[in-house]
C-alpha cells in the first residue's frame, strides 16, 4: 500500500511529521511519502520558494526510514493538482495496487471544489484525518461521499486499489505552519515547534521574516 501526505509544509514542523508517523502505524505501512505541492491552487504565495520548503522537509526527515519525500509536484509546471498526482502515480504503481492520500477534515470539507475531484476516488482511497473544528456539514458532497465509501478499519484499504474512506482521529499536536511564520515574523523563537536543523536553516535563509541575529 502506498500513502502519500501532501501539503505546502510551510515551514514543516513536528505536527507534520508526528501525524506521518502516525499514519505508519496506524495503517501498518513501513513508509509516508510527504509530497510538498510547488503552486498550491487553493491559497495566495508561499513564504518560501518550492526549493526551500523541499530543503526543509529534507533536513526534517533526515535519519528516519519511515518518511520519504516525492518532489513530483516541484517538479511539475503550474499549479499543484491532486488528480494530476494521483493519475502519475497509478500509472507507476499499475491498476492492482492500494493507493491512499491523506487529508484534513478542513481541507475534506471543501473536497467538491477540488478540480476532478469526481475521479479521485477512483485513482486512490481517501484518509481523512480529524482536525479541531466544526464537523461536515451532514447535507454536504464530502459527508454524502463519505457516508457511501467510508470503512472503519485501515485493513480494508489493503482489499482494493481506490474507492474507500476512512476516518482516522490520531493525537494531534497543536502546532499551525501559520502561526510559526507569525512568531519567526514577530522576532519570537519557534524552537521546539520544528526539528532544530530546520530552524537553523531557516534562519540562515532569512526565510519568513527571520533574522540570523535574533531568535538562536
Amino acid at each position: 500500500m502506498h500513502v502519500i501526505y501532501g501539503g505546502t509544509f510551510d515551514p514543516v514542523h513536528h505536527g507534520h511529521l508526528r501525524l506521518a508517523l502516525e499514519l505508519c502505524d496506524r495503517l501498518a505501512v513501513d513508509r509516508v511519502s510527504l509530497v510538498p505541492c510547488h503552486i498550491p491552487p487553493h491559497r495566495g504565495d508561499t513564504g518560501a520558494t518550492s526549493g526551500q520548503r523541499l530543503r526543509l522537509l529534507e533536513l526534517a526527515i533526515a535519519g528516519e526510514p519511515q518518511l520519504c519525500l516525492d518532489d513530483r509536484e516541484l517538479r511539475r509546471a503550474g499549479a499543484s493538482y491532486t488528480a494530476d498526482t494521483l493519475r502519475q502515480l497509478r500509472s507507476e504503481l499499475g491498476a492492482d495496487a492500494p493507493l491512499v492520500m491523506v487529508v484534513g477534515t478542513d481541507a475534506f470539507a471543501g473536497f467538491d471544489r477540488w478540480r476532478e475531484w469526481q475521479c479521485i476516488p477512483d485513482l486512490a482511497h481517501i484518509v481523512v484525518v480529524r482536525r479541531p473544528g466544526p464537523p461536515l456539514a451532514p447535507d454536504s458532497v464530502p459527508a454524502r461521499l463519505l457516508a457511501k465509501r467510508r470503512v472503519e478499519a485501515g485493513s480494508a484499504l489493503s482489499d482494493r486499489p481506490a474507492g474507500y474512506i476512512l476516518e482516522l482521529a490520531p493525537p494531534l499536536l497543536d502546532i499551525s505552519a501559520t502561526a510559526i511564520r507569525e512568531r519567526i515574523a514577530g522576532g519570537r523563537s519557534p524552537r521546539y515547534l520544528m526539528p532544530d536543523p530546520v530552524w537553523f536553516e531557516i534562519r540562515r535563509l532569512g526565510l519568513y521574516g527571520a533574522c540570523p541575529a535574533r531568535n538562536f
